[in-house]
């Protein structure tokens, strides 16, 4: 991508993340429910309350407390959690660690599972094994990402209880383990013990986020690569005597990975939205579960956040993919500026 086209795009974001925080920022105010009145205790009177509201800065005008929250956010502080009186951005850097690696984790299974079956379906296309991988792929894809987590945890939890079905790590590795990007840190160091432990609790919730994603990855790549296999270069890759896997990998994928590949970022997107419900039922310790937690809590600061930090991902997601695309097709570099 054009540095020109790049900029351009990291440009408009600001005004996207402006209308993000004021449509949150207004929502969260007009809403019924008073944060204040879950905090007070039995027998407060209406000084404590006064004084609560003041701390807070909920005794102000809409308008005037968005700018002064704008003015706080500005200077990296988005303000002090209601339910966990602490600061938001710790808050938040604590979980996001914990929310990235599962979606990473159940994107990474999406696109190998996705990505075998739309192969393999577009190579038999007309045969019964194409059919089969078709009807699999509906079905699937017609089952959200929190059904699938009810299915495992009856499954792993009740029926078969082959793995954990809450929390991150185990109990007794926690320590060890600390806190941020526990399975990076894992591989690095070659701690065999919480990277197994840490795998085994993210089977079942990432499985869960990405069937569907697979599903559809798998039919886009298909029809995309069903494009490809009909097009003039393919014929003539044919005529040249390659083999049909040479030309189906070599030819036809590298071109029909691109639709896909813009799907997926956009899959991704999502998959970590999914993450609030996936990561409630299964007690992980991610963004997501902290979100509603925050919400049943009224913790205006602290929703606030969190939404902002889900639009960041996205439109980071989607800056990356955009580069990636670029990079991976050559005819669109004269086009990018």
């Amino acid at each position: 991508m054009h540095p020109l086209a790049l900029l351009r795009r990291l440009l408009l974001a600001v005004p996207t993340l402006l209308g993000v925080a004021v449509v949150v920022f207004v929502l969260m105010r007009v809403v019924p429910g008073d944060p204040v009145a879950m905090m007070i205790p039995p027998g407060a009177g209406s000084d404590d309350i006064a004084r609560l509201r003041a701390f807070y800065g909920l005794d102000k005008g809409i308008a005037e407390q968005f700018v002064i929250w704008l003015g706080q956010a500005l200077q990296g502080h988005l303000g002090t959690s209601i339910v966990f009186k602490q600061d938001v951005m710790g808050l938040i850097g604590d979980k996001l660690a914990a929310t990235l690696e599962l979606g990473i984790i159940a994107m990474l299974i999406a696109a190998i599972l996705g990505g075998v079956a739309g192969i393999v379906s577009a190579a038999r296309h007309g045969r019964w094994l194409s059919t089969g991988i078709d009807t699999v792929a509906a079905m699937v894809q017609a089952i959200p990402d929190f059904l699938w987590g009810l299915v495992f945890i009856l499954l792993f939890g009740v029926l078969l209880p082959w793995l954990p079905i809450s929390g991150r790590l185990d109990p007794a590795l926690s320590e060890q383990a600390g806190t941020g990007f526990v399975l990076l840190s894992a591989l690095v160091h070659f701690r065999g013990e919480v990277l197994g432990s840490l795998l085994t609790h993210l089977i079942a919730p990432a499985l869960a986020l990405a069937l569907p994603v697979a599903a559809m990855i798998a039919r886009v790549l298909k029809a995309s690569m069903q494009e490809a296999l009909a097009s003039d270069y393919v014929m003539l890759a044919r005529l040249k005597g390659l083999s049909g896997t040479r030309v189906l990998l070599a030819e036809a994928l590298p071109n029909a990975i691109t639709p896909t590949l813009s799907l997926s970022a956009v899959q991704f997107a999502f998959l970590l939205g999914g993450t609030v419900l996936i990561e409630r039922m299964f007690s992980y310790p991610g963004l997501g579960n902290l979100a509603i937690t925050a919400v049943v809590g009224r913790d205006l600061p602290l929703i606030q956040a969190i939404v902002l930090t889900f639009a960041v991902l996205f439109i980071a997601i989607n800056l990356l993919v955009d580069v990636l695309v670029v990079a991976l097709n050559p005819r669109l570099r004269g086009g990018a500026a």
